[in-house]
Formats: structure tokens, sequence, C-alpha cells
């Protein structure tokens, strides 16, 4: 469905410049703007293969299996289906951490890894169990303690203090994690 709605934006975009006189813009906008996204993403990939690696080696280590030691008070009550010590639960950890320090591109494989894991103790695969949803709303809310993909687009735009947004960013992700694990747990007893 969202194909159809971006071909129908480019369409529409495409006649109203044929039709206005346009039509040099579109080639200059594509031109521009399709080497600002690849040097983008390009800039992004550092970071990514950063705490893709950090991650690895942490979990070859061990020390995301001391982490989630450390939290499982909190994963027991945030995820109290899944089973000790099951792979999902490092996964999850893995995730949160990684978006904690502001790499959500590169917590998208680990968040993946711990869905599919999840889904592994899925019985009905059609419907998403309460664990799933509650790491849904926890990953989509994500802690920052730094935002590091947003320190980077400000400091790439030529900001004079990309950290000054780092304060803010705390409070906001954590009021949005809080009010969200609070209506997950609320909604997750109604039947």
């Amino acid at each position: 469905m969202i194909n159809y709605i971006w071909f129908f934006l480019i369409f529409i975009g495409i006649l109203v410049a044929i039709f206005t006189g346009n039509i040099e813009a579109i080639n200059s906008t594509v031109i521009e703007d399709t080497q600002s996204a690849v040097m983008f993403a390009i800039g992004l990939i550092g970071i990514m293969a950063v705490w893709l690696g950090m991650m690895k080696i942490a979990e070859k280590s061990g020390l995301i299996n001391s982490f989630s030691k450390a939290l499982r008070p909190i994963t027991n009550f945030l995820f109290p289906d899944i089973p000790k010590n099951h792979p999902a639960l490092s996964a999850i950890v893995m995730n949160m951490v990684t978006n904690m320090f502001g790499a959500g591109n590169s917590a998208t494989a680990l968040g993946i890894k711990a869905m599919e894991e999840m889904n592994k103790l899925n019985n009905d695969k059609k419907r998403a169990t309460n664990a799933m949803c509650m790491f849904l709303i926890i990953n989509m809310s994500s802690v920052q303690l730094v935002p590091l993909t947003v320190l980077k687009i400000r400091a790439d735009a030529g900001s004079l203090n990309p950290t000054e947004i780092i304060g803010t960013s705390l409070v906001a992700t954590t009021v949005s994690t809080v009010v969200g694990i609070i209506s997950a747990k609320i909604l997750q007893n109604r039947r």
C-alpha cells in the first residue's frame, strides 16, 4: 500500500512540475538530494558498524550476559512470558543498550533478532505476544542517554553545540518509555 502512496505522490509532483514549467527543478532536486542522501547514509554506516561491532564483542566476551543478569529484575517484570536465559532476553538487552547510546539504526538488526527469538515462543504466529508488544513499545520510545545519530546530524549541519540536546532527549525519551510501559501493562491485563 505504501508503494502506491509514494508512487502517487511522485507522479502528482511530476505532473505539477510539468504544468507549472518547473521540470528542471525535478532534475536538480533529484541530482542534489540523491547525492546528499548517499553521503548521509555513508556517514551513518560508520556509526552502525562501530556499534554492531561493539555489541558483538560485548556478546562474545560475556558482557551482555552480565547486563542481562543485572537487568533480570527489570526484564522479568517487563517480559514475564519469556523463560530465564532464553536468547530473546539477550537480544532484547543488546537492543536496549544500543538504543540507549543513540545508535538506533544499529539497534534495528538486534531488534529483529529479538523478535525472531520471541516468535519462537509464540504459539499463534498470526498474533503478537504481550512480550513482543512490550518490546516494540520500549524499542520505539527508546530511552537515549546519548543520541549519537542526532548528534552526528547536528554536527554535519554545522551546529555550534550539537550536544546541547542530550538533556532534553533524556527527559523526553524517559517520559515516553515510562508512559508506554504503563500503558502496555494496563492493556495486557485487559481481555
